[in-house]
């Protein structure tokens, strides 16, 4: 199993509709096992991070007025990328660690900038 991240929608009738990747885009934001691993782990915790480490418990949904600040947390993990590389523990080397994280932390940050300009909210699942 793994994670997924899309971007869903409310209707006017308060339906979240969960919207298509688009074509030629992924949606992979890592393997279940990240939700404790990577996105969950006590670095993430310690950098303040507050949306990210609820993986660890539950699905996130990032509601469309939080994205914003949602993307601000994004920053705020790619900016601290190589200490979250560095404290926790990569399943193969640690560049290929770093790449991955790099890799999911992008496919994310896309799709949360895609809510935010359609108005719409973004799910981790």
């Amino acid at each position: 199993m793994s994670l997924s991240v899309n971007v869903f929608v409310v209707d006017v009738d308060g339906k979240r509709r969960v919207q298509d990747v688009p074509a030629g885009r992924s949606n992979s934001a890592g393997a279940e096992s990240w939700r404790t691993r990577v996105w969950g782990a006590e670095v993430v915790r310690s950098l303040g991070a507050s949306f990210f480490p609820v993986l660890a418990d539950a699905d996130l949904q990032v509601d469309p007025a939080q994205v914003p600040e949602f993307l601000r947390e994004c920053l705020l993990l790619r900016e601290n990328l190589e200490r979250i590389v560095s404290e926790t523990e990569p399943v193969r080397t640690v560049e290929e660690h770093r790449g991955a994280i790099s890799e999911r932390l992008a496919i994310i940050e896309e799709a949360a900038s895609r809510a935010g300009a359609m108005g719409g909210g973004v799910l981790i699942w």
